[in-house]
């Protein structure tokens, strides 16, 4: 069956943004989805976090899956992708405004550094996921822009998806961020 895994970012849950449109049209299209509230989102902890993912004997990854992340959610698909055994593989990863590891994350976002350090292993990143998508803005004052997308991309191969002028793609920007068609397109490709 196919299933999704949504995944929000720091200071935000399951109710955030357009995350909650998108689990509704997707269990309209019939697949299986979980956008979990990762603990304590304001200072986020990526232990905490793997272990909210990978206690839950309800949920398995297969070559079925697509995980779907934003902002911190996003570069957390990566340490999920980590962590998965070496015989299972994902479907799709699709990252919305992740921070990557570049020397740009300023002190003021300590989680961030916490999510891009130790390194990646991007083999075994890249060997967990069929096909990569890498969302970003050109304007994203969250320092998650751009050349996060091109560092990713450089990585993990994949599609670059560059829009110009929407910010971090949250309610900050716009309420049109209540929804967020183009994210169906990609997981529907």
């Amino acid at each position: 069956m196919k299933n999704v895994l949504i995944l929000h970012g720091a200071g935000n849950d399951h109710t955030g943004n357009w995350l909650p449109w998108l689990k509704d049209e997707l269990e309209k299209k019939g697949y299986k989805v979980w956008s979990p509230d990762l603990p304590n989102s304001d200072v986020p902890n990526l232990r905490d976090w793997l272990e909210t993912i990978f206690s839950n004997k309800d949920w398995n990854f297969d070559r079925e899956s697509i995980i779907i992340g934003h902002s911190a959610g996003a570069t957390f698909i990566l340490r999920i992708l980590e962590e998965l055994p070496d015989n299972v593989k994902i479907n799709k990863a699709v990252l919305v405004a992740g921070p990557a590891n570049m020397g740009t994350i300023p002190d003021y976002f300590p989680y961030k550094r916490e999510m891009v350090t130790p390194p990646f292993n991007w083999i075994k990143i890249k060997n967990s996921c069929e096909k990569f998508y890498f969302v970003h803005s050109d304007n994203d004052k969250y320092l998650c822009g751009e050349e996060n997308g091109k560092f990713f991309q450089k990585n993990l191969g994949g599609e670059l998806i560059l829009k110009r002028d929407q910010g971090h793609f949250n309610l900050e920007v716009s309420p049109s961020y209540k929804k967020f068609p183009m994210l169906l397109e990609i997981i529907e490709k």
